[in-house]
């Protein structure tokens, strides 16, 4: 953090808050944030050592930083041809391609406050992790209403089971039993003279 309030301090560096509040879910580190901050404001040809004197970073920091960014597609380098002689640049391109979809998707969650991730995060009281959300996204590809995947949150809130492959389980369940909507829950659970209701049972907590 000392070595990002430097590069501040040093003026005639602009760094987007996008780019700024968001570094770390592109799952940048600092060094990498700070090179990739530097060299949003550098417009001249690809010099490893004067960028390095810089920032404070050594010329091999500043081509295995390159050479990572590079991999992990950040950045990257192109070859120009300036007064007959070669001379390579930076090319940010797919950096600012990243940030536009950090700012679409904002946008998208600031349009829809209420989302179904948000509402397992917080019931579980916690962010899910990638195999949880892919699981969450698994029952929305498989066009399952997600009215009806909230409603399966709340069975297992109820049961204290705060467990996604319980509340896949209830899923199943229902889909075994033509449950569609959360109307249909109600429709299947009205008791029908001489016919004991059905209560769905798992035993989640001797699940392997």
């Amino acid at each position: 953090m000392n070595k990002i309030i430097e590069l501040l301090k040093g003026g005639n560096i602009v760094i987007p808050m996008i780019f700024l509040n968001n570094y770390q879910k592109l799952e940048l580190t600092e060094k990498e944030f700070i090179l990739l901050s530097y060299l949003m404001n550098y417009n001249g040809s690809f010099n490893p050592k004067q960028i390095g004197i810089n920032i404070g970073y050594s010329f091999k920091d500043v081509l295995e930083l390159i050479d990572t960014l590079s991999h992990k597609g950040f950045l990257e380098i192109e070859v120009k041809n300036i007064n007959n002689m070669k001379e390579e640049f930076i090319n940010l391109d797919k950096l600012y391609s990243k940030l536009s979809f950090l700012v679409m998707n904002k946008e998208e969650e600031e349009e829809k406050p209420s989302n179904l991730f948000s509402v397992f995060e917080k019931e579980f009281g916690r962010t899910l992790s990638p195999i949880e959300y892919e699981l969450v996204m698994a029952w929305k590809d498989n066009n399952i209403d997600e009215e009806l995947i909230k409603e399966a949150l709340k069975e297992a809130v109820l049961n204290s089971a705060l467990n996604l492959r319980y509340i896949d389980r209830i899923l199943y369940e229902w889909n075994k039993k033509g449950i569609k909507k959360v109307s249909d829950i109600k429709k299947k659970n009205e008791p029908v003279q001489g016919k004991k209701v059905d209560v769905f049972e798992y035993d989640w907590l001797n699940e392997e």
